[in-house]
Parts: C-alpha cells; sequence; structure tokens
C-alpha cells in the first residue's frame, strides 16, 4: 500500500507540472527570458550542496575539521580544470572517502 501511494502521488505530481510545460508553445519565451532561466540551475545547485557540505546533523555550522568541506575544494579545482562532472564527483567522493578513513 505504501509503494502504490507513492507511486500514485509521483505519477501526479508528474502530471500537474507536465501539463504547464505541454501546453506552452515552443516560442513563447523570448531571448531575454530564456537567456534568465538559464541562470536558474546555477542559482539553485548550491542552495541544495552547502547545506550538506558545511552542516552537521543537528544543523550547527561545522567548520573545524570537516571533511567535506577539504573534499569539495578538491572536487571544484578538479571540476574546473577538466570540465568533467564524471571526473569531478570521483574526486569529491574519493577523497572524500580518504579523508575519513586515513
Amino acid at each position: 500500500m505504501d509503494w502504490s501511494i507513492i507511486i500514485y502521488c509521483g505519477i501526479i505530481t508528474f502530471f500537474t507540472r507536465f501539463s504547464m510545460i505541454a501546453s506552452q508553445k515552443k516560442d513563447t519565451f523570448n531571448k531575454k527570458t530564456k537567456t534568465i532561466l538559464s541562470y536558474v540551475p546555477s542559482a539553485i545547485f548550491p542552495a541544495i550542496i552547502f547545506p550538506l557540505v558545511f552542516l552537521d546533523n543537528n544543523g550547527n555550522l561545522d567548520l573545524e575539521n570537516n571533511p567535506k568541506i577539504l573534499a569539495s575544494v578538491f572536487a571544484v579545482i578538479v571540476g574546473y580544470f577538466s570540465k568533467n562532472i564524471i571526473a569531478t564527483i570521483f574526486t569529491g567522493l574519493f577523497s572524500y572517502w580518504l579523508l575519513i578513513f586515513y
């Protein structure tokens, strides 16, 4: 029963959001609006990632001996120079793993 409710809610959520996108014409947005909307993922990404890196489980700021910060710095450096998302992800994961276990 629990899974059926989750699937049902997911389907309802998908169709309510998809209906707004499908009903729009492709030429609805002008070039300036499309340019502004292209910055939305860049604005949302830090809001999702920063709390996971800088806050502990209780929601307190954790800047001392936090391996997530150093692993994030390594990942950002690799991402900046390589421009490869897979290399960035693996660098962050591997460096975090090394910092935790060694």
